[in-house]
């Protein structure tokens, strides 16, 4: 049964293709990888919401009686505790958003050197990621006072978390930059683990005998004579 010219065009259309790539260099998945990858980083810095970033900073004080060491070892505990249920349920009315939405959008850091805590708030909108940086921070030196007497270190505001000026990402250089870099190394491995073609090979040279080896070959056959 003759199949009609309908029929007979899908498999004409899988035939031709599979010609033209034949025809393509097989590099050309590399130039490929790497224009899309940089199409979808430039694509994500433009089209990406920028995040804004605000930092506060407390400090972990000894009082009176209390070894002055004591602060740098309360100042890591504190700071183990910004991210805590416990500070963020007292700091989600204040910064106005759910404990849930808060783990994402609150980071810590202290110092090895000094009793200090800084609490970054993390934000699509600059007032709000000051809120959240400031209403963390309150909630963790709250927390440091209800327990002062027993410790003898209590945490005091040092800064206070600003509006900031200009959002931290997306960056378009950077993104792009990265895109880039991953159609690359996509390229690459395509290239390493597809097929070969029928009939490819790589051709190496040998080097030919030395002069030294010619005359012991031929040595060898006057021996032989």
């Amino acid at each position: 049964m003759t199949e009609s010219p309908e029929q007979q065009r899908p498999a004409v259309l899988r035939k031709r293709l599979r010609t033209a790539l034949t025809r393509l260099p097989h590099w050309w998945p590399l130039p490929v990888c790497v224009l899309l990858g940089t199409a979808s980083g430039l694509s994500y810095g433009l089209l990406a919401s920028p995040q804004y970033e605000a930092t506060s900073y407390a400090m972990a004080v000894a009082e009176e009686e209390t070894d002055p060491a004591a602060a740098l070892g309360y100042a890591q505990s504190y700071g183990r505790l910004v991210t805590s249920d416990a500070t963020l349920s007292y700091a989600q009315g204040a910064a106005g958003e759910p404990m849930r939405a808060l783990r994402s959008q609150v980071r810590s850091e202290t110092s090895p050197d000094s009793p200090m805590i800084s609490v970054t708030g993390t934000s699509d909108s600059a007032d709000k990621a000051a809120d959240i940086a400031n209403a963390v921070i309150e909630a963790v030196i709250v927390s440091s006072g209800h327990v002062s007497k027993d410790t003898g270190v209590k945490l005091i505001k040092f800064t206070h978390a600003m509006k900031p000026d200009q959002p931290v990402s997306p960056s378009v250089p950077l993104g792009t930059a990265v895109g880039t870099a991953a159609g690359g190394l996509l390229g690459g491995l395509v290239l390493l683990v597809r097929p070969r073609r029928p009939g490819w090979s790589v051709s190496a040279q040998v080097p030919g005998p030395t002069a030294a080896e010619d005359h012991a070959a031929t040595d060898d056959r006057e021996l032989v004579r």
